[in-house]
């Protein structure tokens, strides 16, 4: 009679056989990997790009995401906080140098106006009054003062008098003390009105001088107000193209608010962004090479703007055509900054199979199969870039995409 197995037997023995399976499977992804590891995939000799490394030089460049604009445009802003009265020009159109564009309702200009007119008027009465005032007191206080001189002159007589009766015993001393006195009395007040005409004088000129500077200050004013009169007349600053227009008329405008702008659509400039981590390395006066398409042109960095904004530092280009045919307004461009140039350097075409600087991995080219090694990159002008360590002049790297290969080591080429 059978008898029954153990369970722990049991137990043991599918342990046991799970690990031998799991053990064969591991064995057997082992043996696929390194199969895959040593069957180098293929590649086709027309879907590879492959570049010989060479002696050269080269520019290490900035890539900096430019826009094209005129050299000279103007913004006109409106004077004042009015609304659009009438439109005279359209967006696009060639105008000369004080073509009208708009007018702006000048209502409350003209009111101004005439306000300060009236006080002009008012303050040239004022100072009339105050110098017809001043003659008449000049004329009653000079008229007191000859009054006062005949006065003195008489009491200098009668003291003459009285001393020389003095002398003869004809006045007593008491007489003689009082014309004395009189003489003196009158010294003071003539004294007193002369100093008195100069005060007068002086307060009468201050009043006068007051009235002066405050009627300057209404010129000034009136003059603003006839400038702000003009400026109600929007007129071409410059001869160009009418860019932009606000065209609705009856519209309200804030003081300050741009109105049309006028663009010199003849000469051209770059307003370049690049990265605020290449600000240090970025200087006015060097190289650029402005790319779009097939269309190159140099250039140099002429301002950089002090401000970074969101990260980014702007410049300004200028070129060395700046009235090349190709260039519009707003075109978007590549501008490459040369930050430095080197010579003698090994040098390779640029590829996708570059990804920026440092080391990273590539496929060398040696006969029908190509080889992984790792080369360090340097400088990069956008067409090529630098070897710095990894190849030899003469070699071949494949400088197309190779990510797909990235888990070989060696690359079959068919040709």
């Amino acid at each position: 009679m059978d008898q029954a197995i153990n369970p722990s037997i049991i137990k043991r023995r599918r342990r046991a056989t799970l690990l031998s399976t799991g053990a064969a499977l591991a064995m057997v992804c082992a043996t696929v990997w390194a199969v895959s590891r040593a069957v180098a995939p293929s590649a086709a000799a027309s879907d590879l790009n492959i570049a010989e490394v060479r002696q050269g030089s080269i520019a290490d460049t900035i890539g900096a995401a430019g826009v094209v604009v005129p050299v000279h445009e103007e913004q006109v802003p409106s004077p004042i906080q009015t609304r659009i009265a009438k439109v005279h020009a359209r967006p696009g159109q060639q105008v000369s140098a004080g073509t009208l564009l708009l007018e702006l309702d000048n209502q409350s200009v003209k009111l101004e106006l005439e306000r300060l007119k009236e006080q002009l008027a008012q303050q040239d009465n004022r100072i009339q009054v105050l110098r017809l005032e001043q003659e008449q007191k000049r004329k009653q206080l000079a008229s007191s003062n000859e009054l006062l001189q005949l006065d003195l002159q008489s009491t200098r007589a009668k003291l003459l008098r009285s001393q020389t009766l003095r002398q003869h015993g004809g006045v007593s001393a008491e007489d003689l003390l009082a014309a004395e006195l009189n003489v003196k009395r009158n010294e003071i007040q003539l004294r007193q009105q002369q100093e008195q005409v100069e005060d007068v004088r002086r307060a009468t000129a201050s009043n006068i001088e007051g009235a002066q500077l405050q009627q300057s200050i209404l010129r000034k004013q009136f003059a603003q107000q006839e400038e702000l009169l003009a400026r109600t007349q929007v007129r071409a600053p410059f001869d160009g193209m009418l860019t932009w227009l606000l065209q609705d008329e009856g519209a309200a405008v804030a003081t300050g608010q741009l109105v049309a702008r006028v663009s010199d659509l003849h000469n051209y400039r770059v307003e370049a962004t690049l990265s605020d981590f290449h600000a240090r390395r970025v200087e006015p006066g060097q190289p650029v090479l402005v790319e779009q398409g097939a269309l190159q042109l140099h250039g140099k960095v002429h301002t950089i703007l002090p401000e970074i904004q969101d990260g980014t530092v702007k410049l300004l280009v200028t070129l060395d055509q700046p009235n090349h045919p190709q260039l519009r307004n707003k075109l978007r461009v590549d501008a490459n900054i040369v930050a430095a140039r080197k010579d003698a350097a090994l040098v390779v075409a640029r590829g996708p199979a570059f990804n920026g600087r440092g080391q990273q991995a590539i496929f060398l080219v040696d006969g029908s199969t190509a080889h992984k090694a790792t080369v360090n990159i340097g400088a990069s002008d956008g067409k090529q870039v630098e070897i710095l360590a990894g190849a030899r002049a003469g070699e071949r790297i494949i400088i197309s995409d190779t990510s797909r290969f990235k888990d070989y080591d060696t690359i079959r080429i068919a040709q």
